[in-house]
């Protein structure tokens, strides 16, 4: 079984000038000697991720889309930022070498980090995975007990507090795409008016803050492949993608990862999230029973913040669309996400008429 993620040549247009970035490494980063090759990491629709090879060992670079609006979610320096108040606290990440705000360098800001290796469980691979059942059973419960460790984490003593103004952050964030929707509508979804009421309604105590991933799932997470057979085991390697990290209310960060996890009875469509709908894994029930066991944190309330990650799915969608009908994008998948915003914003209304039986599928 070969599912480690691999790099591959990088796409045309999104080259690294390689002698100005050597001539920087040798400034600022010089233990890292000369980059020899680069390749290019597939996936993903934000940053771009960049395979380097020196004679000192692997290292991954990210920097935004080609044309990005750098102040539009795009944060370089956040992440490493990120990284760096982690290192020496939480042993599943990369280690941060360098970060350089010049963009006259590689034409934005970028940073470069060690290279972890492992399998990533990405969606587009469920139709060729024969992981067995009981293994992929092992693998959700380790997904979910790492989260319950990272938001263990002491956000004071770390640092980590720096990264967010947790008093408010469920209202600020409830509020915040609320106002993204309304600027990025194009077509009446009662269904998407009616939860964004539920939830300007229904505000939750909050709990005591945490680290919060904020984008947690398995294709964010590397897991440790078995020596012999290659199949992914529950040992995880590495966690990536933290330029949304921060400090709040860490049942968002579960909910958000709950608004992920397709059942085998989900939609074709909702199963595209994620893996989870193979046989074996944990239902979206179990993770949330399996989280509060782990955490001893009260999850009566989980209704809302599941509710609320997948309203910010369906918002994400829209704001994708909402380009695409604009004409500022020329991707024809970008056109076809109207009927995945709608059956979002429905599968969020149902959940909140159905209540006592919020994560069975339907």
């Amino acid at each position: 079984m070969s599912t480690l993620d691999a790099p591959r040549s990088v796409r045309t247009g999104e080259e690294l000038d390689l002698t100005t970035l050597n001539e920087y490494l040798a400034q600022n980063a010089s233990d890292m000697v000369d980059v020899l090759e680069v390749r290019q990491f597939p996936g993903g629709f934000s940053n771009l991720t960049y395979w380097l090879k020196t004679a000192s060992g692997e290292y991954v670079l990210r920097r935004p889309p080609v044309g990005a609006n750098i102040k539009g979610g795009h944060d370089m320096g956040r992440e490493f930022r990120v990284l760096s108040l982690l290192k020496g606290h939480y042993d599943k990440i990369p280690e941060p070498i360098v970060y350089c705000e010049l963009p006259d360098v590689l034409g934005a800001p970028f940073y470069i980090m060690s290279r972890v290796r492992g399998i990533i469980l990405r969606a587009s691979m469920a139709p060729t995975l024969n992981i067995a059942p009981e293994r992929m059973r092992q693998l959700s419960e380790a997904l979910v007990d790492n989260l319950v460790a990272i938001h263990a984490l002491p956000i004071e003593s770390t640092g980590l507090i720096q990264l967010g103004k947790p008093d408010g952050y469920v209202q600020r964030q409830v509020e915040g795409w609320i106002k993204r929707y309304r600027n990025a509508e194009t077509d009446s979804i009662p269904a998407m008016n009616r939860v964004g009421e539920w939830l300007h309604q229904n505000y939750p105590t909050e709990q005591a803050p945490a680290f919060l991933h904020n984008d947690y799932k398995f294709d964010n997470v590397l897991l440790a492949p078995d020596p012999v057979t290659g199949e992914p085991t529950p040992v995880i390697t590495g966690v990536l993608d933290w330029e949304m990290a921060t400090v709040g209310d860490p049942l968002m960060d579960l909910g958000a990862t709950l608004a992920y996890w397709s059942e085998v009875t989900d939609s074709p469509a909702y199963k595209n999230f994620n893996l989870t709908w193979l046989p074996g894994n944990l239902t979206r029930q179990e993770v949330v029973a399996r989280y509060a066991e782990r955490s001893g944190r009260d999850l009566s309330g989980i209704l809302f913040y599941y509710v609320f990650g997948l309203y910010k799915n369906a918002v994400i969608a829209q704001q994708i669309y909402a380009r695409w009908k604009q004409g500022h994008s020329q991707d024809a998948r970008f056109g076809h996400l109207l009927p995945m915003i709608m059956e979002l914003a429905q599968k969020a209304a149902d959940s909140i008429e159905r209540e006592n039986d919020l994560f069975l599928s339907h």
